[in-house]
């Protein structure tokens, strides 16, 4: 009889230890989806950052273009702007 109270103690034990690293498995999986997730999200920004180079070598090597100075650039935010066209009587 004590056998087989052993035995079953013994059972019991596996099976919530076998619960317990199915937990953490099914963590480590959600972790690792999330992880793909960033990783697809950091080579897609790369990629734009690699291509916004490009496009900026070829405008000054093909079209010899060149960046203003920054004296030069105005920035326009869109409240100053609907203001400006409310002051001249135009719709925003």
């Amino acid at each position: 009889m004590l056998l087989i109270i052993v035995c079953a103690l013994g059972v019991v034990t596996s099976q919530h230890m076998a619960r317990k690293l199915f937990m953490a498995l099914e963590k480590e999986k959600e972790t690792e989806r999330k992880l793909d997730v960033e990783w697809g999200r950091l080579q897609l920004e790369q990629s734009t950052l690699v291509m916004h180079g490009r496009i900026e070598r070829i405008a000054r090597e093909q079209l010899n273009m060149q960046v203003p100075s920054a004296t030069s650039i105005q920035i326009v935010s869109i409240s100053s702007a609907s203001e400006d066209s409310r002051m001249r009587g135009l719709k925003p």
